[in-house]
């Protein structure tokens, strides 16, 4: 019988785009606005494997599922966030639903379209996009000049669910959030969420309430700063009657500082955040609460991401015996719930894997560049969004310790100087490789683990590509530094390869 798939493939139409953007997320819009207003006559198109725009804040449908970072840095530069600081998913998708009716983006967005495989061509100086409408098996093709990759850092289809002994004896229903079902009834239900980082925070408070109990077991504790779920400065402006986009700045910038001198602290006063963060907390749990195992962390602040928990709600339901703590690891699943390794047992009705992403490198597409597979590992990346061997393709990863969307949106502002540059010059090509000044600089992992070390990196780490021991070849994690580095970047250093 004939291959059907490759016949249906060879009969595909081909579309062309100068620019193809995969993702319809935060980054995806984002980078759709800035090709629009810095680069109005270059042709482009967004696909998106989902059914909408939205990317985490559609797939993601748990109770609670807010925002871990304040919208007025998570929000765009260049559209002013409104409301509370930490928002829900619905708020943040009606926000960017905005951002593409205001900017008439919706024309540029294909939905259901999974793209499958990614080929470069030097001669043709083109990539080739194969890839199937998911709605009704089409195959498509698109060809592009370059490739905007806004697809995000992990697996939206499956979360990270650890194997644990025995979990097919456990009677009740075992749920991710990431997959989080619709005929979910947890009413008078006992819940166990394992876990202990912002999706568990998020979870735990919302469900609380109608649960029977929710109990957070966390094998280590987290960090977290509690308090109001709103901006003081911002409300001050406001009774001022100040134009909304200088709020919008202003207030950015205010939080902007705050975080730098945070994030300096943390590092150089270490101990002395550490003791703020848990009297933080403690304020809200109350003085007889034991906060050594269950809040006292072992690691540095910001070694891992810190979550902001509005209202203290997560401590407030604990506090109120609605939620309890568990520090310790499981030893097995039983039929009613889970057996601690302490030999103690958690039942329950519902378990919640709170436990993490599965790292997706380039939303799983096959690369290949003049017929030879790509494996990332081996590239060497230029400030954390190109890479060695790579031609014409920009990934937008963001930051760990501020807003991803900031670093979108610098990202976004390279990409249109970068295709400007491109043009002015007659490339048709470009891109990055190590100069001779590097040739024997050191290779390290992508991120240092003494820096940042959260379980998703470290468990995909050997998929990603590898970083120098210089800034240009490494992801910084530097907003404050990079929002000045990254407009200056020289577009004619040794590290730019042109064709």
């Amino acid at each position: 019988m004939p291959d059907t798939t490759l016949a249906r493939a060879a009969a595909t139409r081909t579309e062309h785009f100068d620019v193809v953007i995969v993702g319809a997320g935060i980054s995806g819009i984002g980078g759709a606005y800035h090709l629009t207003h810095q680069m109005p006559d270059r042709s482009f198109v967004i696909l998106e494997t989902q059914e909408s725009f939205g990317g985490t804040w559609l797939t993601h449908k748990y109770p609670g599922i807010r925002s871990d970072s304040d919208l007025h840095t998570f929000g765009y530069r260049f559209k002013a966030w409104k409301g509370k600081p930490i928002a829900t998913a619905h708020e943040i998708k009606t926000y960017m639903g905005e951002v593409i009716e205001e900017n008439d983006l919706a024309r540029h967005i294909r939905y259901r379209h999974r793209i499958e495989s990614a080929s470069w061509s030097s001669k043709d100086n083109l990539w080739t996009l194969e890839g199937v409408r998911t709605d009704t098996g089409e195959a498509v093709r698109f060809t592009a000049n370059f490739l905007w990759m806004c697809q995000g850092y992990y697996r939206h289809s499956v979360g990270y669910t650890p194997e644990w002994k025995d979990m097919e004896t456990f009677k009740g229903r075992i749920v991710h959030p990431q997959t989080w079902p619709e005929d979910l009834d947890y009413t008078g239900k006992k819940i166990v969420v394992i876990g202990s980082g912002a999706t568990a925070a998020t979870i735990i408070p919302a469900m609380a309430d109608k649960a029977d109990h929710v109990t957070m077991l966390q094998r280590t504790p987290t960090y977290f700063i509690p308090g109001r779920n709103a901006i003081e400065l911002a409300e001050t402006l406001r009774q001022l009657e100040v134009d909304e986009e200088w709020i919008h700045e202003i207030v950015r910038r205010k939080i902007l500082h705050d975080q730098s001198v945070f994030t300096r602290r943390s590092f150089e006063e270490s101990d002395k955040v550490r003791a703020e963060l848990l009297a933080g907390v403690r304020a809200h749990v109350g003085p007889d609460f034991p906060m050594e195992p269950h809040f006292t962390p072992s690691y540095r602040p910001w070694q891992q991401r810190i979550a902001f928990v509005p209202e203290g709600d997560l401590f407030k339901a604990v506090r109120s015996g609605k939620a309890s703590v568990e520090t310790d690891e499981i030893d097995r699943f039983v039929p009613e719930g889970i057996l601690l390794k302490s030999g103690k047992v958690l039942e329950a009705d519902i378990i919640v894997t709170a436990t993490g992403f599965n790292l997706s490198v380039m939303g799983d597409i096959a690369f290949a560049v003049d017929g030879k597979p790509v494996d990332f590992a081996d590239t060497v990346t230029y400030r954390g969004m190109m890479f060695t061997g790579v031609p014409n393709m920009i990934w937008v990863f963001g930051y760990f310790r501020a807003s991803w969307t900031l670093r979108a949106d610098l990202v976004g502002d390279f990409v249109c100087r970068l295709l400007d540059h491109m043009d002015k010059h007659q490339a048709r090509k470009v891109e990055v490789a190590l100069r001779p000044e590097d040739k024997d600089m050191a290779l390290l992992p992508w991120i240092d683990p003494e820096n940042f070390n959260p379980g998703y990196l470290m468990r995909g780490m050997h998929l990603l590509p590898k970083r120098g021991d210089k800034p240009e070849w490494q992801h910084t994690q530097d907003y404050w530094n990079e929002k000045n580095v990254f407009p200056a970047i020289d577009l004619k250093d040794k590290a730019f390869v042109y064709g």
